[in-house]
């Protein structure tokens, strides 16, 4: 990757790459696959955040509309009421970057004046508005590819050479987005592990996760307890950390240089590792 690739700028500061970073999960919704309801409230939501800092994140990344499989989408007002107050709360006490996780061009707007510094956005900034939106805030940007949409993604994805495919629309979206006036180094890409992708998608996906380099963007990768490892390991939900780690090393090994998780401690051990047998450092040869 090239060393442009090596920060992600955020407004008026950069977030170094030098080394893969941990983006923490924090959904605030009451209907997230994993964790709904359990950081809904404001002072539950910021004792996460503190956790996550705490443990290594270097961003959190807040959510207020659940894109699970099968989820059903949240109102404008309901989004706002759930991302602001949140968002606001960590920015009064932390210089930590704040990503907000939605596609709404008003929740956009309104997250960067709360204090976030970045907009992870599932559907690549195609919804009305959303490009200049993203545009004017000069936040970071996150590009993720999802074939449909949350409802029925999953009901029967088709490829007929996913990772060519879901690379060719990340490139798309790319030359979209600075023609409409966002710089290129404010944006990350993700190929979107689940969203609309079988377990043999998402481990092809993850085969070749090298070539998405040729982006010239920094990959950010969503791996963290995802219905694929019920496949792998038959574990539930709550019994995935093992698995995400491993997903999450392997991405770093092959190209990530953000991993979202929701099980930040154990997620920065695994990547902290995997850049050390990229680099060959951080041993004293004994």
């Amino acid at each position: 990757m090239s060393t442009a690739a090596l920060s992600w700028q955020c407004i008026d500061r950069a977030l170094d790459l030098g080394a893969p970073v941990v983006m923490g999960v924090l959904n605030v919704t009451p209907d997230s696959f994993s964790d709904g309801g359990r950081f809904s409230k404001v002072e539950a939501a910021l004792a996460q955040a503190r956790l996550m800092i705490a443990e290594g994140a270097a961003i959190i990344d807040v959510g207020g509309e659940s894109t699970r499989p099968g989820a059903a989408p949240a109102t404008l007002d309901e989004e706002l009421e759930r991302v602001i107050p949140v968002i606001r709360a960590i920015r009064a006490e932390s210089p930590v970057f704040i990503s907000v996780d939605t596609s709404k061009p008003e929740v956009m707007r309104g997250s960067v004046e709360a204090g976030a510094d970045i907009i992870n956005d599932v559907r690549a900034l195609q919804e009305p508005g959303a490009l200049a939106a993203a545009a004017d805030t000069r936040a970071g940007i996150c590009l993720m590819h999802m074939k449909g949409e949350p409802r029925t993604m999953q009901a029967s994805p088709d490829y007929r050479d996913v990772a060519t495919e879901v690379r060719d629309f990340l490139s798309g979206r790319i030359a979209a987005a600075v023609a409409a006036g966002i710089a290129h180094e404010c944006i990350t890409v993700d190929p979107g592990f689940g969203f609309g992708k079988s377990a043999a998608h998402n481990l092809e996906l993850l085969k070749h996760l090298a070539d998405f380099t040729v982006l010239r963007a920094p990959l950010l990768v969503g791996l963290s307890r995802k219905s694929m490892l019920a496949k792998i390991t038959g574990r539930d939900v709550e019994s995935r950390t093992a698995g995400s780690v491993a997903l999450a090393a392997i991405a770093v090994l092959n190209g990530a240089r953000i991993v979202r998780a929701h099980d930040v401690a154990a997620t920065v051990d695994a990547v902290r590792v995997a850049a050390a047998v990229l680099k060959g450092e951080g041993f004293d040869g004994t």
